[in-house]
C-alpha cells in the first residue's frame, strides 16, 4: 500500500513544465530585484546587516506560505539540525561574501562570478558524495572555470590605486561567494535525504538572521527611512523568490528548468546598465558566454544520461 503523504513528504504534484518554468523565472526575477536593493543600499549599510534584513524579513513570507501549505506544524521537525547548523554557516557566508561584492564590484560581474558555484558543485558533490564524474562534465567545468578566470582577469592587477585594489578584493570576494553557495549546495543534497523542503527552508533564514545578528558590534547602522524600507522589502522579496524557487521544482524537473538560471545575466546586465550606470565589456561578456555555455553543457549532459537511465530502468521492468 503507497505510504500517505506527510506535511514532509507531501504528494507530488503531476507535471506541469510551464508552470514550472514560469515559476523559475519569476524567482530569477525576484532574487535579481532583490540584488539590486542590496547594491543600491551597500553605500550605506554593511553587509552583515543588509544579510540580517534579507533573512530575518524573508520568515514571514516563509511562514505565511508553510502554513497555508499546513507544513508549519510537522514540517519543521528535524532529525538533523547539525546538518542545518552547517548548511546555515556556509549559506550565510555565500550571502556575506556575495553582498560584499556586490558593493565593490559592478551588478553583470558579481552576477557572472557567482555562476561559478553550480561548476563548483560538481567538484564538490565528488568529493563529499561520491558523486561520479566522467570527462565531459570535467572539460565542462574546466571550461566554465576558464570563463570566470576571464570575468575577473582586469581586476586582478596589483597597483597601489585604491579603487583598482577594492576592485581586486571584489572579484576575490565574489569568487569565495560562489565557493562557499557551492558548498551550501552540497549540504542541501545531503539534507534532502532526512529533510523536508519546509524544514530546509526555516531553519536556514533562521539560522543566517541569528549569525548575521552576531556581526552587531562590528559596525551596524541605524538606516534612514528610505533604506530601512528598500532593506525590509528585500527580505520580503528574498522570502517570495525562495517560495517561487521551491515551487519550480514541483511541477518540472530540475534538469528543465535549471537553464533558466542564466536569464538573470540578461536581467544584471540591464539592471547595472539602467540603474547603476555600469557598461559591460567585451572581456566580462565574452567569460560570461563561456561560464554559461559550460553549465548549460552540463545540465544538458545530466538531462541526457537521466532520460537514459529512465528507459534503461523501463527496459528492466518486468512490466516494461
Amino acid at each position: 500500500m503507497p505510504r500517505p503523504a506527510t506535511a514532509t513528504s507531501p504528494a507530488a504534484p503531476p507535471q506541469q513544465p510551464m508552470r514550472g518554468i514560469g515559476f523559475k523565472v519569476a524567482s530569477v526575477c525576484v532574487f535579481v530585484a532583490m540584488a539590486a536593493i542590496i547594491k543600491a543600499t551597500s553605500d550605506v549599510v554593511p553587509p552583515g546587516e543588509a544579510v540580517f534584513f534579507r533573512s530575518f524579513f524573508a520568515l514571514p513570507v516563509i511562514i505565511a506560505w508553510l502554513l497555508w501549505r499546513g507544513e508549519l506544524r510537522h514540517g519543521l521537525e528535524t532529525p538533523n539540525p547539525m546538518g542545518h547548523l552547517w548548511r546555515g554557516l556556509v549559506g550565510t557566508a555565500a550571502m556575506g561574501l556575495g553582498f560584499t561584492a556586490l558593493g565593490l564590484l559592478p551588478f553583470p560581474e558579481v552576477t557572472a562570478i557567482g555562476y561559478a558555484a553550480p561548476l563548483m558543485v560538481v567538484v564538490l558533490a565528488a568529493m563529499f558524495l561520491g558523486e561520479e564524474v566522467r570527462l565531459f562534465r570535467l572539460t565542462a567545468v574546466g571550461a566554465g572555470l576558464a570563463g570566470v578566470l576571464i570575468v575577473m582577469s582586469p581586476r586582478l592587477s596589483v597597483t597601489s590605486d585604491p579603487l583598482s585594489m577594492a576592485e581586486t578584493l571584489g572579484a576575490v570576494v565574489a569568487l569565495g561567494g560562489a565557493l562557499c553557495a557551492a558548498l551550501a549546495q552540497v549540504f542541501v543534497r545531503k539534507l534532502t535525504r532526512t529533510e523536508g523542503t519546509a524544514a530546509i527552508v526555516f531553519w536556514f533564514s533562521t539560522t543566517a538572521s541569528v549569525l548575521a545578528l552576531m556581526t552587531l558590534p562590528f559596525g551596524w547602522v541605524l538606516p534612514g527611512p528610505g533604506p530601512f524600507a528598500l532593506l525590509v522589502l528585500a527580505g520580503l522579496l528574498g522570502g517570495v523568490g525562495q517560495i517561487f524557487l521551491t515551487s519550480s521544482y514541483r511541477y518540472a524537473d530540475a534538469s528543465l528548468i535549471a537553464p533558466f538560471e542564466y536569464a538573470s545575466m540578461l536581467l544584471a546586465l540591464g539592471v547595472g546598465y539602467f540603474l547603476f550606470d555600469e557598461v559591460p565589456t567585451w572581456t566580462m561578456l565574452a567569460g560570461a558566454a563561456i561560464i554559461v555555455a559550460a553549465g548549460i553543457a552540463i545540465i544538458w549532459r545530466e538531462r541526457k544520461l537521466g532520460l537514459e537511465r529512465g528507459r534503461g530502468r523501463r527496459a528492466m521492468s518486468p512490466n516494461g
